[in-house]
């Protein structure tokens, strides 16, 4: 099959060859005819298998080739909402990049960067805005945007979106606008039964569309668990990745986390960057052109940038701490072994992660193999279904105690230690315990 067979108009199959694509996904395969018949659809497909074209090229035939009109100051006729600002500007870089060839009016809004350039490109005009749903509430309040025009509506990752808190403030954005005469479509990943509750509020009869199993990964991505100690980590962290030219995104729990790891990772001599919610928009645009461009070797990330970042040729994903959220895991290797290509997933996992480690292995529906590293392998291994296998009592101990000890500890990514204060109130020898102050 090709792109010609779906009905797309000539500039945008121009536009397509132009950047090399010849024939469609299987998402788009399915989803593009029934878009531009106009249903609304419910679509779902693993990360990395071009979700974004397949709502982006009916949408630009729609409005620039069938129904095309002059963009009206501050009135948009579509809407993509996306959960993080790096999702938004990949879209809004799409969109362009399809639409090269139609005169294109559209701008991107989100936080992390001053309202009145944003202001400013609404009150120009355009027909298609790419947003985040907190600064487009802020810019609906001080009526910088009218959303009464929109005719179509697209949520991209709305998981994403529930999983982040924006459940309310999509259900006021929806109040926004109008509820005749347009239509919807919801592309994501995975499909929780929120999602499918949402929809039935707002779509009309929803054409929906799974081309693989709802968190199933792609079979182009090897997986590799190493079990370590959790003060071994950013030993066996830098021994992987000495020596090793390649591209690597490495995921870190916290944003303290990746900051830190990012600084042990300089001092050990590799060009690395950290990206988090807590870097002001320049700085986290910066740091993934740098990383795209090759600048930087390694990026470490939180979540957030586990939906959004579309590298090409991303050949290694490292999962320093596993996600705390199954599902997430789907997500952030979906970094890699895009496009068909081959990608590589690696796992450090601590004694202390078994629990998250079964939680993937149950959503993935799949044996992953458990790889000890010479001369890091744990003093608890874990067993092949991901369980831990006491080998004797008094060695187990002391991992337990340096994990409740701060000093003892090589912590850097922020997880939760276990233990915690005597229950007694008492210090070994009678004493009483030191209160808080």
């Amino acid at each position: 099959m090709s792109f010609e067979t779906l009905g797309l108009a000539p500039a945008l199959l121009r536009a397509l060859a132009e950047l090399g694509h010849t024939e469609p996904t299987p998402i788009q395969a399915q989803s593009i005819p029934s878009a531009l018949a106009g249903r609304d659809l419910l679509a779902g497909a693993q990360t990395g298998t071009g979700k974004t074209a397949a709502f982006s090229l009916p949408l630009l035939d729609r409005l620039y080739v069938k129904e095309r009109r002059p963009a009206q100051p501050k009135k948009p006729r579509a809407l993509v909402l996306t959960p993080t600002r790096e999702l938004a500007a990949q879209v809004h870089d799409s969109i362009k990049a399809y639409g090269r060839h139609l005169g294109v009016r559209s701008t991107t809004i989100f936080g992390g960067v001053g309202m009145q350039p944003q202001v400013d490109a609404l009150r120009r005009g355009l027909d298609i805005l790419v947003a985040t749903p907190g600064r487009l509430i802020d810019h609906v309040q001080q009526k910088s945007v009218d959303l009464s025009g929109i005719e179509v509506l697209i949520l991209d990752e709305a998981d994403r979106m529930l999983d982040m808190g924006f459940l309310p403030a999509i259900r006021r954005i929806l109040g926004f606008l109008p509820k005749q005469n347009r239509i919807t479509w919801l592309f994501s990943a995975t499909f929780a039964p929120e999602i499918k509750a949402l929809a039935g509020d707002f779509m009309r009869d929803p054409l929906e569309i799974q081309v693989a199993k709802p968190n199933s990964v792609v079979a182009t991505v090897s997986h590799r668990m190493h079990p370590v100690e959790l003060a071994r980590k950013r030993d066996l962290l830098l021994h992987l990745l000495e020596g090793d030219a390649r591209q690597t995104l490495v995921f870190s729990r916290t944003k303290h986390g990746a900051d830190k790891l990012a600084r042990i990772l300089e001092q050990a001599g590799l060009d690395a960057a950290a990206i988090h919610g807590n870097k002001s928009q320049n700085q986290r645009t910066r740091a993934l052109k740098d990383f795209k461009g090759g600048k930087v070797q390694v990026l470490v990330a939180t979540d957030i940038a586990a939906r959004g970042l579309d590298i090409d040729q991303l050949p290694m994903v490292i999962n320093f701490d596993l996600p705390m959220v199954a599902e997430d895991y789907v997500h952030r290797i979906g970094r890699t072994g895009r496009a068909g290509a081959e990608g590589l997933a690696i796992s450090l996992v601590s004694h202390e992660e078994e629990g998250l480690l079964r939680d993937i292995r149950r959503l993935l529906k799949q044996d992953i193999a458990i790889e000890p590293v010479s001369g890091f392998e744990p003093t608890v291994p874990l067993r092949a279904d991901g369980t831990a296998r006491p080998i004797q009592k008094a060695r187990q101990r002391a991992p337990q105690r340096a994990a409740r000890d701060p000093r003892a500890s090589n912590n850097i990514a922020g997880e939760p230690r276990p233990g915690g204060r005597r229950k007694s109130g008492r210090r070994r020898g009678g004493q009483p315990a030191r209160q808080p102050g």
